[in-house]
């Protein structure tokens, strides 16, 4: 199958998306990246995140059709209304409730567009919809935090836009399948919180299976920074410890189980006798999983 096989999935599919901020603008680039046109509904003043960022703003927005209304002027519904009535999947991220002083709730909207699909990105599912918060809550309520450190990832929007692309899949297959049009909420708060399943099962603890206990996957320093192994696979673990003994470490093979320190302080010393960069090249020519750490502004060549 060709890799960008995909890319016209979703030909002929409008979605028009009434979301601000992050995860509904992050779910329609993905769709539009699926084959999808996506008519993007903002206010009058624009789109909030656009203030917070406008560079990314404009990423999020690049080849769709952004157009400004309000909502609340009886004027403008008209135009609205046509959106609606040409289009496939209605995205929100507006709380249920004022959706329905808008006359815009799932129940009248699926009487006056009955092939419309609805995706709606609420806080928390039903029946907590109107709950208010943001990827920071939602991550300090399923014990993504550390203060006073605040999250490098938008672990919740993220995480949540994924959701809300395969909740619109699902929805517009299980109607072209003749289940008719459907509604599905996706709350970030749960998203996160199954995001939090590592930590609450305690393989990402210091120390635990993937918190640096096992040898083969573990964060080493090189001669100037760090590099990354991931070599839970046997082969992969097997050849590293060939060239690492043929180099004259005391290297024993049991490293992957995390038990023997001799491995990890052998390692450590190998690793130190070349650059990260020296490293994943050597890594890539042999088909081992080994990267240079870099920073998040930093690409790999």
């Amino acid at each position: 199958m060709p890799a960008d096989s995909t890319t016209r999935a979703l030909d002929g599919i409008t979605v028009v998306s009434l979301a601000a901020h992050l995860p509904g603008p992050l779910a329609a680039r993905q769709l539009m990246a699926l084959g999808a046109d996506i008519v993007k509904v903002e206010p009058p003043d624009g789109d909030p995140f656009a203030g917070y960022h406008q560079a990314w703003y404009d990423a999020l927005v690049a080849g769709q059709q952004v157009i400004r209304l309000d909502l609340k002027n009886p004027a403008t519904r008209p135009a609205f209304n046509a959106l609606l009535a040409a289009a496939d999947v209605f995205i929100t991220s507006t709380r249920p409730s004022s959706l329905a002083r808008l006359g815009l709730s799932w129940l009248t909207l699926h009487e006056q567009y009955p092939r419309l699909c609805q995706v709606a990105i609420v806080g928390s599912v039903s029946p907590n919809a109107d709950r208010p918060g943001h990827d920071l809550t939602y991550q300090a309520s399923a014990g993504l935090t550390d203060p006073p450190q605040m999250p490098a990832m938008l672990v919740a929007d993220f995480a949540g836009a994924e959701r809300a692309v395969s909740a619109t899949l699902a929805l517009v297959l299980a109607r072209e399948r003749g289940a008719g049009a459907g509604y599905a909420e996706v709350g970030l708060s749960q998203a996160a919180s199954d995001f939090a399943e590592p930590a609450r099962r305690g393989v990402t603890l210091p120390g635990a299976v993937f918190g640096g206990g096992v040898a083969g996957y573990n964060l080493y320093r090189a001669s100037d920074g760090w590099i990354a192994l991931g070599a839970l696979e046997s082969n992969s673990w097997s050849a590293i410890i060939a060239d690492a003994g043929s180099a004259g470490d005391p290297v024993t093979t049991d490293g992957v189980s995390g038990t023997a320190a001799a491995t990890r302080r052998a390692l450590e010393a190998y690793f130190k006798g070349k650059t990260a960069a020296s490293w994943e090249a050597w890594a890539v020519e042999r088909g081992l999983p080994i990267v240079a750490v870099r920073a998040p502004g930093d690409r790999a060549g």
